[in-house]
Formats: structure tokens, sequence, C-alpha cells
């Protein structure tokens, strides 16, 4: 497992990341990205998963959010982000600081 990255994303997203060393794994379905995220899990140290499908398997990535790996990385697609990996940002910087230090609110929304 020693430093072990991938991404998963649709074919085009994942190219570039490819390019540089990372394992791809292009999906075509949900299922299919679940499934795969589920078996890098065993194996990868960090998982980089495109926005668009990141958003639709959240249940599965909640899973390993108190796990020390894999770390499991949200990233902009092709077709750039859908705030989905900026809202999880938010939100960890907000339970661990107690306030929203990105766009400078306090957790209680004063």
């Amino acid at each position: 497992m020693k430093g072990k990255m991938a991404i998963i994303g649709d074919g085009d997203s994942v190219l570039a990341f490819s390019a540089v060393g990372i394992d791809a794994f292009s999906v075509t379905n949900i299922e299919d990205a679940d499934e795969i995220l589920k078996k890098l899990a065993k194996e990868y140290r960090i998982i980089f998963i495109t926005d668009v499908i990141a958003k639709q398997i959240d249940e599965t990535i909640k899973k390993y959010l108190t796990s020390p790996y894999p770390i499991i990385l949200s990233v902009p697609s092709k077709d750039g982000s859908n705030g989905y990996g900026m809202d999880g940002l938010k939100k960890a910087m907000e339970k661990a600081l107690g306030v929203d230090i990105l766009f400078n609110k306090e957790e209680d929304g004063n």
C-alpha cells in the first residue's frame, strides 16, 4: 500500500492523472464507482474521485472518513467543479476548528 494513488472518474477526466503515474479507473455508472472504491480502499493510500461521482457515492465515502487510510479527495472533472469538494473541505474545517475559515463565519452562523 506504500504511497499508492488512484483516481476514479469518467474517462476524459482521469486521463491527465494517468499521465503522471496515478492509477486511473474510468467508470460509466455509479454502481461501478462504488464497487471500485471499496476495492481500492484496501490497497491505495490516496484515492481521488471526480466531484460528480463523489457526490453520488457520498455514503460510501463517509465510511472511510474515520480511518487513517485511504485519504479520499474530491477533484473537479473535465467539466469543472460542482462544489462537492469545497463543501467537504468546509465541513472538515468547521469540525476541526469550530469556525468556517474559508468564508470567515463561525459554526453557529454568526
